[in-house]
């Protein structure tokens, strides 16, 4: 079976039920999904602070359009190959039916899985300041029309994605009201659930073993949720870490000491890098060239 008819939904699916924690790093482009693959990553975050700053040049601020997320996906998903991409879908752009529709398209464009959140348009980076949130009742319908869409899309065999539901309500609303969110996006049928930003290890611990579903939790340093090892992750009980900028970072990190260096017209500072025979691996090259061979004419 090739890659493009792996049902990408279901090997997710599968991987969640083995109740083992799947370290998912943050991808951003085709050759960062590439490299994730490539190291053999089980899992793949498509994470929208880092597509708004890698493809705009712009804050996570709800800057990105649909449009714009949907065409780095796609490049994200093909060179992810089998392995199963999830898609960040920000608030769905919209109300509730704008929601269906985003399920719908990341659903054709092969994503295992669609992250919603119950920010107000437009949306902030969770651990930024200035955050707020539809209602509950709001927040509720739009994963109640978001599984309906999963559930529809399934029973036509039109498509498969599991839906990630996410609440920012900790930092405006506190702890309690984040819990209950949870548990109503528990109740309309979410596969994965996601409370953004608790601020101690105690907070992790009590929305862990309130929710009986696959929980997320988002790695962020220097951000507002405690950085714990993966085996302490596991143990509390979450199924998914996601470290949705430290790709970002690095690559941030080396590209400034990279153009410092050139502009200053010394190379001899740039920083460690490939070799040209190792960029040429890197992207692709020699399988370009083996099957280049394949179809050279006599």
């Amino acid at each position: 079976m090739t890659a493009a008819l792996v049902n990408k939904a279901e090997i997710l699916r599968a991987r969640l039920a083995e109740k083992r924690l799947a370290v998912m790093p943050g991808v951003f482009d085709a050759l960062s999904a590439r490299l994730a693959r490539e190291a053999g990553h089980e899992v793949i975050f498509m994470s929208g602070f880092a597509v708004s700053a890698a493809r705009l040049g712009q804050p996570d601020t709800g800057l990105i359009s649909m449009g714009e997320m949907l065409d780095s996906l796609r490049g994200v998903i093909s060179a992810a190959g089998a392995v199963p991409v999830l898609g960040d879908g920000d608030t769905g752009w919209g109300n509730a039916l704008n929601v269906r529709r985003t399920v719908e398209e990341y659903a054709r464009a092969g994503a295992a899985a669609i992250m919603l959140e119950d920010q107000v348009t437009p949306k902030k980076c969770g651990h930024t300041r200035g955050k707020a949130v539809v209602s509950r009742a709001e927040a509720k319908l739009k994963i109640r029309a978001a599984c309906e869409t999963r559930d529809a899309l399934r029973a036509a065999r039109a498509g498969d994605i599991l839906i990630l539901a996410r609440t920012d309500a900790r930092a405006p609303n506190g702890f309690e009201d984040a819990l209950a969110r949870c548990k109503d996006f528990v109740d309309e049928g979410a596969d994965i659930v996601f409370l953004e930003a608790p601020e101690s290890v105690e907070e992790m611990k009590r929305f862990c073993a309130a929710i009986p579903r696959p929980c997320l939790a988002n790695m962020v340093h220097q951000g507002k949720t405690p950085v714990l090892p993966p085996a302490e992750l596991q143990a509390i009980g979450y199924r998914l870490a996601v470290y949705p900028v430290a790709a970002l970072t690095a690559t941030i990190h080396a590209l400034r000491a990279a153009f410092a260096a050139l502009a200053a017209g010394d190379d001899a500072k740039l920083p460690p890098s490939l070799t040209f025979p190792e960029l040429q691996d890197a992207v692709g090259f020699p399988a370009y060239w083996d099957a280049e061979k394949r179809y050279a004419a006599e």
